[in-house]
This record gives structure tokens, sequence and C-alpha cells, in this order.
């Protein structure tokens, strides 16, 4: 460490560009040396506590990722420099379904299945996949710079874990909240398992709708149903009608005939039917839709079950057995318009539930499977939200989604046929039927003594671990020191996606098992999509691997990109091209950096000690330092992290870095005088200093170098260094306004020089005509500030009744500047080349304008060329009346 130390204190040898692969991993296997990012139980200081979202073991992180973990390792570094205790805990998940699926895709190009292997070879092959890819996943977190305390790693099914889901489910089984019942779940074929309704993706499907003639036993009448899954009608045991349809209530308690299994089933009435719908009368197949389920427990209706598990069709189907449901569907269809029991086809669009791990078209089934009672559990997570113990960010978009969803909460289904995941601990007697749940096998059955007993061969949904990971990793069910400590957890920074999934079944969990809440502050980032808005996937090819990124860029211009980019809550459409903004800003840092380093001997920030040798730009840049600590500060408290590091970013680089380094260059110069020089260069050192720690937390590593670099005495490292704090008496209103005033006077001189093509060595007079002596004193005093940035060799106040000829004019403050033009151009040539160009931009907008009149174009074109064109005629116009504006200027 002592060559790293070596390393970047010297500044005699400072590269030219910044090379991050130089400096990124050498800085983070320092910090980790150090252990600065470590967290002990420290009655001293107050906690600040974040537990990663776990990332699922299936694959290596993606940008999302990237994005959501910089936001949370900004409030760690922020909250870590301020102070306080900070832990941020990382570790990965199980994810079961999607494990199970990739492993079992590897398996395919073998050419076995897991049940070749067996349950046990296979739970062992997914345990190999998952030490490859949380490892993995470590070390990405680790390029982005994420200060985790690696020591504190867990997985939702290591040994601590799993207890603490045993002996969760074990408690609320013994309180009546577990239950297991034959219901109507969501049956994925593909996966093999139950989902819960949170795991379904409803997407609307252009579909058709049958009508089916049901013959009336012993009539020649017919009952007409329409039903959008044909299939299903083989497993239907009755049609209902509403009891006050007129038109059906004579064969209320009659039969018909089931068409194509010729089985007699009952006409039954229940209110829950829409006479609107279709026909008016429904087929119910109570084994295949969640509402024909509670017709049939209603009127205690037979049970039919027609499919297999993988989506064929079973026994119970008849003549379509071992048909796949989509093919049973046509055959079906075939077959009832060959007997003319189908009247007639309808395009219909409806709402189609899909498995939000592979895609598949999900089944309604009843089957039998594990439940959690959910409203008492809800009611406790909806108060304390509502109370505001718990806030959300940004709270006007998804509080109501919160609360509307746990209000309206159905019973999770948290059984799944899969072998990865935790196994859900309930032993049954083979000889009684005795059910126990138990942290591990009981030696004999409770009731009959037998020592025959089986465990359940299903696992927990995945969220049954992850719903405790806020007190299950400081080590619950024990009462640790740790979780004394750090629980409740300060901050959870999630994506909305997981809204139901996780953050409310996070709340709940908290206030059953902990009496208390998990976390104060939930911030819902958006979703990082691509340029053209379409969320990155495997099948677009759209997608950009952070350490691609972190290699071609470095994690700092990742960090930085990603949240320059961001606004709070809202998605980012991201091109990786867009990278190159944080690689300019950290060379600009840089560049700022050499300046000033290669102007000094020893870097010295001591700058209160030449208060007496302060200008107006020094008492102006210490004053907007200030207001940067301010912004950057007051806005991460307030969850806004976007603006909170533009407080920073405008900072730097338009006020320092455009600003004071240019305007002290005359004072560092060889024949400046040495208190002149010392002034000058203490400040913009104590600026570059204080900046870099408050950059820190967004781009940690390019700011350490800089900071060590810049470091005097036994000051440790940035990461540790304390958060710099707002100095009340550093703010100077007076000389931020007389700056405002000379700021703008040298930007509309320069903004004149760059309209009308001076050349940038020419000297300008600037005439002015103004009433307030402040203003006449300002210009005169300063002159210097503007003769440096504007290239103006001479100022002259003149009366307010003189004209000036060919001058160009500008308005700053109430005060009239004069740009004359005679030697700066030639007035003559750039009179002839602005009505050129005001010709040429008066051609192209006639042509937009006609264009956009079209309607054929407005209709044909797609929304978004019609918007490039308006904007492209907008700006235009813009440019048209400016160069009108120089042309009239010119006289």
């Amino acid at each position: 460490m002592a060559e790293l130390e070596k390393q970047s204190k010297s500044n005699t040898e400072i590269p030219k560009v910044y090379n991050p692969k130089n400096v990124e991993d050498r800085w983070y296997d320092y910090w980790v040396q150090k252990g600065y990012f470590n967290a002990e139980v420290n009655p001293e200081k107050t906690p600040y506590t974040i537990v990663i979202p776990p990332p699922n073991v299936t694959a290596a992180l993606h940008m999302g990722h990237a994005y959501n973990n910089t936001i949370q390792d900004i409030f760690i570094r922020y909250k870590r420099k301020q102070g306080y205790e900070a832990l941020w805990l990382p570790g990965t998940d199980h994810a079961g379904i999607a494990t199970q699926n990739v492993v079992e895709k590897e398996l395919r190009k073998e050419g076995k299945t897991r049940f070749d292997l067996g349950r046990e070879a296979f739970v062992k092959r997914v345990w190999e996949w998952k030490e490859q890819y949380g490892s993995r996943i470590i070390f990405q977190l680790k390029k982005m710079g994420c200060s985790c305390d690696w020591r504190r790693e867990r997985f939702t099914m290591d040994e601590g874990l799993s207890r603490a889901v045993r002996e969760v489910f074990i408690r609320l089984y013994n309180k009546g909240w577990i239950y297991r019942g034959k219901y109507i779940i969501n049956w994925c074929p593909r996966c093999g398992t139950a989902l819960s309704d949170e795991e379904v993706e409803h997407k609307e499907l252009a579909g058709k709708l049958w009508y089916i003639k049901y013959p009336v036993k012993d009539s020649a009448e017919y009952l007409v149903v329409a039903t959008t899954r044909p299939e299903t009608m083989l497993g239907d045991t009755a049609v209902a009608v509403h009891p006050e349809d007129e038109r059906y209530r004579h064969l209320i308690g009659k039969t018909v005939i089931l068409p194509l299994m010729k089985r007699e089933i009952p006409v039954i009435a229940d209110r829950v039917v829409d006479p609107e719908f279709g026909t008016g009368a429904v087929k119910v197949t109570p084994s295949h839709d969640p509402n024909d389920f509670e017709i049939g427990e209603r009127h205690k209706l037979p049970q039919i079950n027609i499919l297999n598990n993988d989506g064929s069709l079973n026994e119970n189907a008849g003549v379509y057995q071992g048909l796949d449901r989509f093919e049973a569907r046509k055959k079906v269809v075939a077959d009832l318009e060959a007997q003319g029991l189908l009247v007639k086809i309808e395009d219909h669009t409806h709402s189609v539930g899909h498995c939000h791990r592979c895609g598949t078209v999900i089944e309604p089934l009843l089957s039998q499977q594990w439940f959690v009672r959910m409203k008492d559990l809800a009611r406790p997570a909806i108060e304390v939200v509502k109370d505001g113990r718990i806030k959300f960010h940004p709270a006007e978009r998804w509080l109501k989604t919160y609360i509307n969803w746990l209000e309206n909460i159905r019973d999770w289904c948290i059984s799944r046929q899969l072998w990865w995941g935790h196994r859900i601990p309930v032993y049954y007697c083979q000889d009684c039927g005795h059910m126990m749940a138990a942290q591990e096998m009981p030696p004999h059955c409770e009731k009959c003594g037998s020592t025959r007993l089986k465990q359940d061969e299903d696992v927990l949904d995945t969220w049954f671990s992850s719903w405790l990971w806020p007190f299950s990793t400081l080590g619950w069910p024990d009462d640790t020191p740790e979780l004394r400590y750090f629980y409740p957890t300060d901050t959870l920074v999630t994506g909305p996606d997981i809204i139901f999934f996780w953050v409310a079944r996070m709340v709940m969990a908290g206030m059953e098992f902990m009496k208390d809440i998990p976390f104060k502050d939930v911030y819902l980032n958006g979703i990082v999509r691509d340029h053209l808005g379409r969320k990155m996937s495997k099948s677009l090819g759209n997608g950009i691997d952070p350490v691609e990124v972190i290699e071609k860029y470095s994690a700092d211009a990742m960090r930085f990109t990603l949240i320059m980019l961001s606004s709070e809550g809202q998605d980012i459409n991201l091109a990786e091209s867009h990278f190159e903004m944080g690689r300019n800003f950290s060379n600009k840092i840089w560049n700022a950096f050499r300046f000033l380093a290669l102007n000094m001997d020893e870097p010295r920030d001591n700058y209160r000690d030449y208060q007496a040798h302060y200008q107006l730009m020094d008492r102006w840049i210490l004053s907007r330092l200030q207001r940067a600590i301010a912004g950057v500060g007051g806005n991460l408290d307030n969850f806004r992290i976007n603006d909170s590091l533009n407080a920073v970013y405008r900072f730097f680089w338009h006020e320092f870095c455009d600003w004071y380094l240019e305007l002290i260059k005359p004072r560092l110069s060889a024949d400046a005088a040495p208190e002149e020089r010392a002034t000058a260069l203490s400040i913009a050192t104590h600026v570059m200093k204080t900046s870099m720690s408050l950059l820190h937390p967004y781009i940690p590593f390019i700011t350490e170098e800089i900071w060590h670099r810049l470091k005097s005495g036994d000051e440790e490292s940035i990461v540790v260094s304390p958060w710099p704090e707002v100095v009340e008496e550093l703010i100077d209103q007076e000389a931020e306004a007389r700056m405002r005033f000379l700021q703008e006077t040298i930007g509309a001189v320069r903004n004149i020089r760059s309209e009308l093509n001076v050349p940038p060595a020419k000297w300008a007079t600037l005439k002015f005509k103004t009433d307030e002596a402040e203003k006449d004193a300002l210009l005169n005093r300063y002159a210097a500030y503007l003769r440096q940035l504007a290239r103006v060799e001479r100022i002259e106040k003149i009366p307010a009744e003189e004209k000036v000829a060919a001058a160009a004019v500008a308005v700053v403050d109430g005060v009239e500047l004069f740009v004359p033009l005679a030697g700066l151009i030639d007035i003559s040539a750039e009179k002839k080349r602005l009505e050129k160009e005001i010709g040429r931009l008066e051609g192209q907008i006639a042509g937009l304008e006609k264009k956009l009149s079209n309607e054929q174009f407005l209709t044909r074109a797609p929304e978004r060329v019609v918007q490039q064109e308006r904007k492209k005629l907008q700006s235009f116009r813009d440019k048209l009346t400016k160069l009108k504006n120089n042309l009239a200027q010119l006289g």
C-alpha cells in the first residue's frame, strides 16, 4: 500500500490522459483491505442499513442491476461519510423456477432431463450452477464499486436463512395461517409448477369466441354458450344462467347434453353470470376456471380435470386424450362443426395469463397446494404506509398501487412443484395420514407413533425466503446483536415491478415476525430500456453488459451516466454511446486537477489563512461551493438523486472549471504576487478537494485518486473522510450577484462574437449605457475579467443619447451593451453571407411546412418520424429568427 500512496501523491508525473484501468481495481482492493466497507455493532454511532435486493443466480447482472446498485452505493457512501455506521448487506437469491429452468435447459443439451438424474443429483447440479454464477455476480458488483460488507454475504438457501424459512412456515402453520387445500391455481405447463397470481403476466391477445349448442334433454331446444377455450368444455359439469334472465328461466333445473362427451349436466342459476356477455349462458368447468370453481362450490358440482401437468389432455378427455391443449382445441372445434353444433365464431380480444418466467400461456387448474392466508397479514402493512412510517419515493406514483393491492389481496399459493428450493417442512405419517410441520424429520408420528414418515415433495415459492430478507440476514430467529442494532433497515432501493412480489410481503413479514417495519423508505427506480424505449432482452439482442461498459469507459463513467440520464422513478432510455458523457466528465475532472497540480509544489487547502487577499472571484466561488454542498445533501436527503448529482456537476464544470480556473490563470503566472498565487491555489485546492468529496458517492474511483493526491497530514481515504458541511459565513450573496452580472455580460459579448463569426484573435471594444453607479463601477473595476474571458480590449461608458453605428447590441440586467463591429468583421461580406443563409433556411422551412400540411404524410408516417420533422421545423424557425436579428444589427 505504500507504493499505492506513492503513486497517488506524485504530482510531478501526472499522466496527460486519465486511465481508469490504472486506478479502479487498485483502489477497490485498497478499500477492501482497509475494511472501510465493514460495519459493526457500535452503540456510539447511529446505524444506517440497506439490504441489497438479492440478484437471482440465474445469470450475470444486466444494466438494470448496475443502475439499482449504483443508487444503493450512493446512499451508503453518503451516509458513511456523514458518520453513520453504514451497512450494505449483500447476497444472492436462489430463484427457484428461474434457476431450475436454466439448469434443465443445460441438461437438455446433454439429452437428459432432471428425472434422469434424480432429485439429489439434480439439486447438486444446481448448487454447482449457483457457485459459478453467484461468484460472477459478486465479481460484477465489485467492478461497479459497490461498497458492501462482503463478510456478511448471504444466500437465500444458506443454512441460517433456511432455518428462518422453516421457522416462519411452522409458526404460520401452527397459527392456522398456512393451509393445504384444493383450489384453482395458475399452472405453467412448461415449468411444471403452480404460480402465484403475481407471477402471471396478463397480455391482451386477439382470440376467438366460439358459440356452441348444448342440446336440452328430451327437447328440440338448444342452449347456446360462448367460450374462449372450447377444449375445456370436455370438463364441463353444468351450464349457468342468471336467475332473472327471462330468456332462460324456463330451463333452470333442466338438463342439457354435453356435446362430444354425451354427458348429462344441469342448468343452474347463479348471480355471478353476466347476461350481457355472449349469450348470457355460460359453461361451468370447476377444474379449469376460478369463477367456475366458485360456482361449483356453491352448487356442489363435480370437478373434472381434463389436463395433465404438461398441458396435454388426460383420460377424462375421452378420444382427445394425449393431444396438446391447443391441438385439442382445433380438433374439438372441427368435431363440433362436423356435428352441426358450432353456431358461429367471433373475433374477441381478451386478457390471457402468461408465466412471467418462460412466457407460456398458463392454465387455471384445480390442484392440491399450500396457501398463506393474507388478509390479517396485510392489515398492518397497509397501516404503516398510510400513517407514514414507511414512505415511498416517488410517493404519488406507487402509494395507491401498493395500498390497492393489499386491500384486495388474495391468499398466496406458496407451493411449487420443483426440486430446487426450500422443501416444505411438512411430514406425513404413511400409516395414519397425520401431518406435522417441523424444523427436521420428526422421530415418529406424534399421533400414532409410527416411524414411517415422508416429507412433502414440493418446495416453497422463491419469495417465501425473500420476504424474510431484511431480518433473516441479520440472524433471526436468533436475537442477535446485529438484529437489534441494524433492524429496522433504512432504505430499500428496488424496481416497481416487484412491489407486490417482494416489497409488500417484506412489510407483512416484518410486522408479523419483528413487530416493526423492515425499512423506513422505499425508493423505486425506473427500468433501463434501450434507446428506442424497448425493454432490454436476449431475444432483441439489445442488452448492454455492465462489465463491457466498465472495460471500455470505466465504472465511474457508467455510474455517472446512469444517474445523469435518470429522473425520480422514471425509466431510462439508454444507448452505449451515452457512456461517453461519463468518460468526458472524468476527463474534465482530471484536466482540472492536472492544471492545479502542475502549478503547485505541495497541495495546500489552507484557504482561510489568505482572507485578507480574497478577490470577488474567490468570495464568489466559496459561496457557490456552499450552495453546491447544500444542493447535493438536500436532494439526496429527499431522494432526488439526479438533482443531487446535477448540483455538484453544474457547479464543478460550469462554475469552477469554466469560470474560476480560467479567472485565476493570471494569478498563477510567474510575475504574479506570491500572496495572490497562494490565495488562488489554496482556494482552488480546497474547492477541488471538496468537490471530490461531493462527487465521491457517484464516482468513487477518480475522486479517491485525486483526493489522495491532494490530501495532507494523516488523512486516510475519501471513503471515510467527513462529508462537507455548509459554512454559513462563506455564503456571500453580494459576491454572487456581482459575479452573476459580470458572467452575463461576458456571456453576451461571447455570444455576439460567436453569432457574427468574429475571429477569436481580434480584440473588441465594449460600450455601455447605464444610470446605475454600481453597474458602472463593476464594469470598470472588473474590466480584467472581460479582457481575459471575452477578449474585450477597452470598456467605455457612453451617454444615453449617443448612437452607436454598426454595432451588435445586448441588454444585461438593464445595462445596454454595444460591440462596434467596424474592424472586427467585414460587414458587407457578413451581410451577404447572412442574406444567403436566410434565403436557404426560408426554402427549407417552406418545404417542411408543405410536408407537415400533407394529410397523407401525417397519417402514413410513423408518429416518431412526424415528431422529428416538427422538431426540425421549430429548430429552423428559431435559427431564422436569430439570423434576421443578426442582420438587423449590422444596420
